[in-house]
This record gives C-alpha cells, sequence and structure tokens, in this order.
C-alpha cells in the first residue's frame, strides 16, 4: 500500500514539475481538421466540452488555478480547504462542468467522482513534495 502511494507521489511531483511546459503545449490537426485539445489553459473560448480528463490531471489543473473563477481556489488554499472537507471532489467537477472543462455526464459518474476524491486526498502529499 505505501509503494502505491509512493508512486502516486511520484506522478502528482513529475506532472507539477512539468506543468510548465503543458501549459505552452499547442492543438494539432487530425485529418478531419478538427483539433485535439492538448491544453486546459488554452481551450478555445467556443469550445463546449472536453470527452474526458482524467482525475489527476483535473486536481493538478485545479491546484494551479485554472479553476480560480469558479470558485475553486488554488496552491495551499486549495491543500487546506481540502484537509479540512471545504474542497470536495463533486465541487471541483461542478467547477470543471461551469469552466466547460468537463461534459456534465461526469457530474452524476460515481467512479469519476471518487476517483476525483482520491486525488484529492492524496493532493497535501503531493503539495508537500512540492
Amino acid at each position: 500500500m505505501k509503494f502505491s502511494i509512493l508512486i502516486d507521489s511520484l506522478l502528482v511531483v513529475a506532472s507539477i514539475t512539468l506543468m510548465p511546459g503543458i501549459s505552452t503545449a499547442q492543438t494539432a490537426a487530425t485529418n478531419s481538421n478538427e483539433a485535439i485539445v492538448s491544453n486546459l489553459n488554452k481551450l478555445p473560448s467556443n469550445y463546449s466540452s472536453i470527452s474526458h480528463v482524467e482525475p489527476f490531471d483535473l486536481v493538478a489543473y485545479a491546484y494551479q488555478g485554472g479553476l480560480l473563477q469558479h470558485g475553486i481556489p488554488s496552491g495551499g488554499t486549495l491543500v487546506f480547504k481540502t484537509l479540512s472537507s471545504n474542497i470536495l471532489a463533486k465541487d471541483l467537477v461542478v467547477a470543471a462542468v461551469n469552466a466547460k472543462k468537463l461534459q456534465p455526464e461526469l457530474l452524476d459518474d460515481q467512479n469519476y467522482l471518487n476517483a476525483v476524491s482520491s486525488e484529492l486526498i492524496a493532493l497535501p502529499d503531493y503539495a508537500a513534495a512540492d
């Protein structure tokens, strides 16, 4: 069990470390001339939803301040509010849906909510390693 926490922690540290490079990512054209969105920060304003954002990526996005305008704090404040149960997985998913980063159907997907909750529970450990 502790080994899996170590692996999860390493993955979070790696993603937080790589976040600046990810934020400069561009979109790539496909054969059907549709864009593949490769960066949550630079979605076109008319883009209505994303087919799937991994729970880990959603929590990392919130930690980096991507959901500030939708009531989710960033950085240490997010960690503190997560520890005090003032921010729950549902809150994060609602904010992401309101920000048009997730499809509304995920609000009722208990597996997705549980996965986001697991990432939020691990967030203090990830942030401490930062």
